[in-house]
C-alpha cells in the first residue's frame, strides 16, 4: 500500500505561496505601470492648425483699424431765419460752385422788414442831407459875420494908424487919436469872438453830423442785416464741392440754426480709423500711416486722436500725403495702418490667437520631428498686428501653432496627422 509522505504535501503548500505571492506582485507591477502611462493624445490635422517660426532680427510694430474716407472741407449750410422750405434745386451729389442755389426759402415777414429797413435808411440818408445843408449855411453865416468885424477891424487899425501919425505930427487931436484907438480896441476883442464863434460852430456841425451819420450806420446794418437774411434765402453751397446731404423737405418749417445742407470738397479727404482702445495708446500725432482704399495704398501720417473713447475704439485722423486714387469718394471704407516704431534685433514670432502683448500664454510647439505639439509657456512682450516679441520660452527656429487650440485645453500635447 502507498504511504502518504508529510514532506511533499508541505511542498505543494510552499509552491502555491510562492506562486500566489509572484501573481500579485505581477499584478501590482502592471497596474503601477498602467497608472503612469500618460493618456493617449488626441490627433489634429495638420493641414487645420497655422505654424510659424519663431525669428530674430527687425520687426515692425504698427496698429490696424478699419474706418472711412471723410472730406477735410465740410459745410454745414444753417438756416438764418424763421423760414419755409419753398423748394428744392439741386440734389445730393450735385456739384456746386459758390454760389451755386441749393434751396429757396420763404418768409414773408422778413421781406416786409428788409422793405422798411431800406426806406428807414434812406429817410436817414435824406435827413443828413437836409442836416448838412443847414449847418454849412449857418456856419457860412458865421464865417461872413466873422468877414465883415474883420474887415471893420482892419479899416479901424489903419485909421488908428493915420490918427497917431497926424496926431504926431501937431496936426490931430489927441480926442480923435484916444476914439480910433478905442475902436480899434473893441473890433479886436469881436474878432476873436466871431473866430471863437467861427470854430464853435464848425465843430457843432460836425457833432450833428456824426450824430446823424450814426444814424445812418445804424439804419444800414439793419438794412445790410435784413439785406443778407433775405439773400439767405436762396441757400447757396458757399464753396466748391460736392452736394452731400439735405436733411429738410419741400414745406417743412425751419428755425434758425437748423442745418439745411451739407456740402463737402471730395478732393481733400482724410481717413478716420477706428483702434481699439488697447492698441491706440501708443498712437501720437505725426507718425507714418497708410492706408488701404482697396484700389491702391496712399501713405500719410497721423493728424488728430480723438481724446475719447466709443464702443471700445479710438477715432484716429489721417491725412494723406500722396493723391488718393481713382474711385476715392467720401464715405469709402478702408482699412488703416499706423506705424508705432521700428525695433531693431529682437526674438519674435506670429501674432497668436489669444496673444496679448505683455501676457504669459500656453502654446503648443511643434518638436522637432514634426509628428507632435507640445504645450509651453511663452512670456510675450510687444506686439505689433501680425507679430509679437516674444521675451522667454521660446528660441529662435522653434515652431509653433498660432491657429486657435482652444478645443485641446485640456491635453498638454497633440499628434500631428
Amino acid at each position: 500500500m502507498d504511504i502518504q509522505r508529510p514532506s511533499n504535501a508541505r511542498a505543494k503548500k510552499i509552491r502555491r505561496i510562492i506562486y500566489g505571492t509572484v501573481t500579485l506582485l505581477l499584478l501590482g507591477g502592471v497596474t503601477y505601470g498602467l497608472s503612469k502611462l500618460r493618456p493617449a493624445a488626441p490627433s489634429v490635422d495638420r493641414a487645420t492648425v497655422w505654424p510659424d517660426e519663431v525669428k530674430r532680427g527687425p520687426m515692425v510694430r504698427d496698429v490696424h483699424g478699419l474706418g472711412t474716407l471723410v472730406p477735410e472741407d465740410i459745410r454745414w449750410i444753417p438756416a438764418q431765419t424763421d423760414s419755409r422750405v419753398e423748394r428744392w434745386i439741386l440734389r445730393p451729389g450735385a456739384i456746386v460752385k459758390p454760389d451755386s442755389i441749393i434751396m429757396e426759402l420763404s418768409d414773408p415777414t422778413l421781406q416786409r422788414e428788409a422793405l422798411d429797413a431800406e426806406f428807414q435808411l434812406k429817410g436817414a440818408e435824406a435827413d443828413y442831407a437836409n442836416l448838412k445843408v443847414q449847418v454849412d449855411s449857418d456856419l457860412m453865416n458865421q464865417k461872413a459875420n466873422e468877414a465883415a468885424v474883420r474887415s471893420d477891424y482892419e479899416q479901424a487899425r489903419l485909421q488908428h494908424d493915420v490918427d497917431e501919425k497926424l496926431y504926431k505930427e501937431g496936426i490931430g487931436s489927441d480926442h480923435v487919436r484916444n476914439l480910433s484907438k478905442v475902436r480899434e480896441e473893441q473890433l479886436a476883442i469881436r474878432l476873436k469872438l466871431e473866430s471863437e464863434r467861427t470854430a464853435v460852430a464848425a465843430d457843432s456841425a460836425k457833432a450833428r453830423l456824426a450824430a446823424q451819420q450814426a444814424k445812418i450806420d445804424e439804419q444800414k446794418a439793419l438794412y445790410q442785416l435784413k439785406k443778407s437774411q433775405v439773400d439767405a434765402l436762396h441757400v447757396r453751397a458757399g464753396i466748391n464741392g460736392v452736394l452731400q446731404l439735405v436733411p429738410v423737405d419741400v414745406g417743412q418749417h425751419v428755425t434758425p440754426g437748423t442745418n439745411l445742407a451739407r456740402v463737402a470738397d471730395p478732393k481733400k479727404l482724410k481717413a478716420e480709423i477706428k483702434i481699439a482702445e488697447t492698441q491706440a495708446k501708443d498712437v501720437v500725432p505725426g507718425q507714418k500711416a497708410s492706408i488701404d482704399t482697396r484700389n491702391g495704398i496712399v501713405n500719410g501720417h497721423v493728424s488728430r486722436i480723438d481724446p475719447s473713447v466709443v464702443n471700445g475704439t479710438v477715432t484716429v485722423d489721417v491725412s494723406l500725403d500722396e493723391p488718393c486714387p481713382n474711385g476715392c469718394r467720401p464715405d469709402l471704407s478702408v482699412d488703416g495702418t499706423v506705424t508705432l516704431e521700428n525695433l531693431k534685433d529682437v526674438l519674435y514670432v506670429g501674432r497668436p490667437v489669444h496673444g496679448q502683448a505683455d501676457s504669459t500664454i500656453g502654446i503648443f510647439k511643434i518638436t522637432e520631428d514634426g509628428s507632435e505639439a507640445v504645450r509651453v509657456n511663452v512670456k510675450l512682450g510687444r506686439s505689433s498686428v501680425n507679430t509679437i516679441e516674444v521675451l522667454d520660452g521660446l528660441k529662435v527656429g522653434d515652431k509653433v501653432i498660432l491657429s486657435d487650440m482652444s478645443a485641446w485645453d485640456n491635453f498638454d500635447r497633440v499628434r500631428l496627422k
